[in-house]
Formats: C-alpha cells, structure tokens, sequence
C-alpha cells in the first residue's frame, strides 16, 4: 500500500516526468522501515498502555495523560524520522 506522499509524488511527476521508478532492492528496503516503524509503535503503545493503567489504577489521571500525550509525540517522531529515511532511499542514485 502506498503513502499518501507517494501517491502524491506521482501525481506530481506524471504532470512533468521527474520521478525515476524504485529498484526493486528500494521497495524492499522501504517495506523493511515500514515494518521495523509498526515494531517500534506497537512495542511503545504496549509500554504506554501500561504506564497509563497503573497511573490510572493510583487515581493519577495527569499522570495517564501525560503518558498519553508522550506516546502521541514519540509516534509522530518515529513516523517523521521513517519518511525521512524512505526520502533519502528515494533520492540514491
């Protein structure tokens, strides 16, 4: 399944012909980020979601949120740090 920045990339390069096809290995190693990246997000929401119930079970619920809220961050920096790395296999000779 594509991004919505890949299919966007598309659009873009079939209006002037710019983007050069992925090889094979590029696909491969793209699928590679994006498995390693739900890893990464699943093994945090497990942890996340236990840090939260026992800071809701002691009544500590700026606690949960705030467990909440770091998750929420952690994942949007994980996500950003994954499409900066399919940019730069993108971008290879």
């Amino acid at each position: 399944m594509k991004s919505a920045y890949e299919l966007a990339m598309e659009r873009l390069a079939a209006k002037d012909g710019a983007l050069k096809p992925l090889t094979d290995e590029q696909k491969r190693r793209m699928a590679d980020l994006d498995t390693r990246l739900k890893a990464k997000i699943a093994e945090r929401e497990i942890a996340v979601a236990k840090a939260e119930a026992d800071a809701r079970a002691r009544g500590e619920y700026e606690s949960a949120l705030a467990h909440r809220e770091l998750f929420r961050r952690e994942r949007a920096g994980l996500e950003a740090d994954c499409e900066s790395a399919k940019e730069r296999i993108r971008n290879e000779a």
